[in-house]
């Protein structure tokens, strides 16, 4: 049995209004676009001691997809968690941003900005994209193993930048007339395969706590790059074996880096449907997807394997057999392979498939029930070694994200799985509380 405490986040990507959630008449979905609504968000999860909050970001538009709800509207989460920073006091603030579309100094000089805005409450979660080429002149999306090259040696450059400028070199001698020790302020002179970068950076290293780097890398590629540098990493994991085998490999690869096995956490996504009982949850989820989710599920199979099903009765069991041949470059392998993995293994009917966290969304770990269910399931994970934490996806209403935040975080805490009170004020800090 597992005695570790663990990590928890929450996404200000509103979950809670995906599906037809946002047409509930408490949703705000009018405020989206209003930080009051963000900063409500990050106090509930503040006032729950939560690890960090973070936003998702995507850097392009799917104009059709607006029809049926505003899930691709997002704002710049750097920006935006500045003005978090502002309204709360402990809660980590994690921003993310591509290394496949922005110039390293500029990530490595807003990240580090918001760091000290925050008094060391930052973290990058250090994404390739999938998506968005279009919108910064790239043909094509290169493969998953240039993206993770690019992006190993563009993480190097903005931690070589962090170190460019130390803080300690700003001595202040207001009697000598001296601001800085100039000479302990040196350029970079980075040449690389995809980065020429000289350095220094305009402001100096936040001294008081390192700044935690998150990854959320799947495929071979991206695992081995999240295991060399990341302090945790988000993972899709429909089900309880999928998040052992995904935990063990990330520590054995951080091993491989010279790491220790406890360098990295693996937190995945919980998509929460939570109510007073377990029919009343499965009413809501079932209410928040049932105007657009067998459409939906039926293409995201086809785009994810070519099968076409749309004139297939729900009881026809689903084989790898059935499927034409895949494709060789498909939008996200992780979800593919999780997918192929849930067929082989199951052989599931249709309409069990096209239910599915792998089909229906992005493969997380699902729990629709009481907060009761939540509990047991969160219980079973941790003490089977699955997991060091989790991300919090609060679905359907805004009644489940306060349920979520008021009621099963507190009982996590109760039960010793979970702080009862922050331990310290920067975002490293609450990582590395055992």
């Amino acid at each position: 049995m597992s005695h570790r405490k663990l990590h928890i986040g929450m996404s200000l990507a509103p979950t809670w209004l995906s599906g037809d959630g946002w047409r509930r008449q408490d949703s705000r979905v009018e405020h989206l676009l209003d930080s009051d609504f963000y900063v409500d968000v990050a106090r509930r999860a503040e006032a729950a001691h939560l690890d960090f909050v973070f936003r998702p970001d995507t850097l392009f538009l799917s104009a059709a997809a607006l029809e049926n709800g505003p899930g691709f509207t997002s704002m710049d989460p750097t920006v935006l968690l500045a003005a978090l920073s502002r309204e709360t006091s402990h809660i980590g603030l994690l921003s993310t941003v591509s290394t496949s579309f922005f110039p390293p100094y500029i990530v490595a000089r807003q990240i580090q900005s918001l760091n000290w805005l925050s008094k060391g409450r930052t973290g990058w979660n250090i994404v390739t994209a999938l998506d968005g080429n279009d919108n910064f002149g790239i043909e094509t999306m290169p493969s998953a193993e240039e993206r993770y090259a690019r992006a190993a040696e563009f993480t190097q450059i903005v931690r070589h930048l962090w170190q460019s400028f130390p803080a300690d070199s700003i001595v202040c001698d207001r009697t000598g007339g001296r601001y800085a020790d100039s000479r302990r302020v040196q350029p970079i002179d980075h040449r690389g395969s995809f980065f020429n970068v000289k350095g220094p950076l305009t402001l100096p290293g936040y001294d008081r706590a390192p700044l935690p780097l998150i990854q959320a890398g799947a495929s071979p590629a991206g695992r081995d790059f999240a295991a060399s540098v990341a302090d945790a990493v988000f993972a899709s994991a429909p089900d309880m074996q999928a998040a052992i085998d995904l935990r063990r490999d990330l520590r054995a690869r951080a091993e491989t880096h010279g790491r220790s096995a406890d360098d990295i956490l693996v937190l995945p996504g919980l998509s929460l449907y939570l109510a007073q009982t377990r029919r009343q949850a499965e009413e809501l989820f079932a209410e928040t997807h049932q105007r657009t989710a067998r459409v939906k599920a039926m293409a995201n199979l086809k785009a994810m394997t070519g099968l076409e099903v749309t004139d297939w009765p729900d009881d026809r069991p689903v084989t790898l057999a059935d499927l034409p041949p895949l494709p060789s470059q498909p939008r996200s392998r992780t979800h593919l392979d999780l997918l192929l993995r849930a067929i082989e293994r199951d052989t599931p009917r249709l309409g069990e498939l096209l239910k599915r966290p792998e089909v229906i969304g992005s493969a997380h770990w699902q729990v629709i029930g009481t907060v009761d269910d939540a509990f047991d399931a969160i219980t079973a994970w941790s003490e089977a070694d699955a997991i060091d934490g989790f991300v919090t996806l609060p679905g359907g209403s805004v009644d489940c994200l306060h349920r979520s935040m008021n009621e099963l975080i507190p009982r996590l805490a109760q039960a010793g799985h979970f702080r009862k009170a922050y331990g310290s004020d920067t975002f490293y800090g609450h990582l590395k509380e055992k």
